[in-house]
């Protein structure tokens, strides 16, 4: 069987956890924060989780990491 090959997009924005989940970046917090609350900003710094289905997907786009 030949290798599989790491979908780069997916490997620069999702990381794997040592639980098996994979951990991604919050959205909205590129531009225009001067509107957003500061709770809201701050809360955006947190890493978020995808659901185990999506999980799924993205596991077969990164086979290696």
């Amino acid at each position: 069987m030949p290798k599989q090959k790491t979908h780069k997009g997916a490997a620069k924005r999702f990381n794997l956890t040592k639980g098996g989940k994979i951990k991604h970046a919050q959205a909205f917090k590129r531009h225009i924060l001067t509107k957003k609350p500061t709770k809201r900003t701050r809360n955006l710094r947190k890493a978020a989780y995808l659901t185990t289905t999506e999980g799924k997907t993205m596991k077969k786009l990164i086979p290696y990491k």
